[in-house]
């Protein structure tokens, strides 16, 4: 099954979820196996990302507007930073980020 048939897609995830759900994972992940091996930790991060929002959701629209939304908020991001380097402007500087959470040691057994 091509990726671009929308409507094998839909029936299957109409008749078989589960069946739909293995084969988009597999369809994801030989996407990312296939990419080059410098990109692959990125592309695998945004993945985690977007599958944590679609787990947060609580249904599947919610989660097409949270994505949705990541996705509007790296488009600003990458906006704002082109027209930075057009206008000349440096990067900013992200500050160093604050610890807010107590580390805590685990004994060595």
């Amino acid at each position: 099954m091509k990726m671009q048939d929308f409507d094998e897609w839909a029936a299957l995830a109409k008749s078989d979820p589960a069946a739909f759900e293995a084969r988009r994972q597999a369809t994801i992940e030989a996407y990312l196996s296939a990419a080059p091996a410098e990109n692959q930790q990125r592309l695998r991060g945004l993945q985690f990302r977007i599958d944590m929002e679609r787990q947060r959701a609580s249904n599947p629209l919610s989660a097409t507007i949270r994505i949705s939304n990541m996705m509007w908020t790296a488009f600003g991001e990458l906006r704002d930073a082109l027209d930075r380097t057009v206008n000349g402007e440096p990067a900013p500087v992200d500050p160093a980020p604050k610890q807010t959470a107590k580390v805590m040691p685990f004994p060595r057994r």
